[in-house]
């Protein structure tokens, strides 16, 4: 094999693995949609597809961690092509883990479906699930154009998800104080509504990866200059 053969081949694997790192985060963000759709309208049926469809998340994964382990194992890639690498496969298990979260959502609603219970989810939770898509969306979009300014304004969006997931707790403690009847249904909403935080973590984990791809900056647990320099100082990055 030439070196420019060699060169098109290596490329024409980066860009499949990028491909099926978009297709994973697409699937993923139509399980957490079909989960939240499942729950407001007590479709059994719907949630049940979710936790099938999450087998297609998993194997993609697979996918994507092999096809990056030959890259890094035949290709030796270097600076940003290796940054890339190894940080997709990273990414392969937050998305892995998005899906998983999806499949919890519609457990909820299957339990939810089959109760007696008249308490409804708050408007909070539709907003929390349409923010955490489109931050889960984004921050897939971020890493693969390398944008670290809509990496970063990934992370930023998290702080009104966290504020929704709040508003929620506040919500359905004050239904369970008011009804004891409530408290179960109430708790699995709960448990829905954390879940979606956690959708909009992962996501946010992205988008500081974006960041890192773009920038070759660690944005991660608000470390200062200071820090940010000692660890490039340690650990030089091409």
């Amino acid at each position: 094999m030439t070196s420019e053969t060699g060169f098109r081949h290596f490329h024409a694997q980066l860009s499949t693995l990028k491909q099926r790192l978009l297709d994973m985060s697409q699937r993923a963000e139509e399980l957490v949609e079909t989960a939240v759709d499942a729950l407001l309208t007590r479709d059994r049926e719907k949630a049940e597809s979710v936790i099938m469809g999450d087998r297609d998340v998993d194997l993609l994964e697979i996918e994507v961690e092999q096809l990056g382990i030959e890259l890094l194992a035949l290709q030796q890639p270097m600076a940003r092509d290796l940054r890339f690498i190894i940080s997709a496969i990273k990414i392969s298990s937050d998305v892995e883990r998005v899906g998983d979260h999806a499949v919890n959502i519609a457990q909820s609603a299957i339990r939810l479906a089959a109760s007696s219970s008249t308490i409804t989810p708050s408007p909070e939770i539709e907003d929390m699930a349409r923010r955490a898509r489109r931050m889960l969306s984004d921050a897939l979009d971020a890493f693969i154009r390398a944008d670290g300014a809509l990496g970063r304004a990934v992370c930023q969006a998290d702080d009104h998800v966290d504020a929704l997931h709040n508003s929620v707790f506040r919500i359905l403690l004050t239904h369970m104080m008011a009804d004891a009847r409530t408290i179960t249904p109430a708790l699995e909403l709960l448990l829905v509504s954390r879940n979606l935080e956690r959708v909009a973590d992962l996501a946010t984990n992205i988008g500081e990866d974006a960041v890192y791809l773009a920038e070759g900056k660690q944005i991660k647990h608000n470390l200062g200059e200071d820090e940010r320099a000692a660890l490039a100082s340690n650990h030089h990055v091409p």
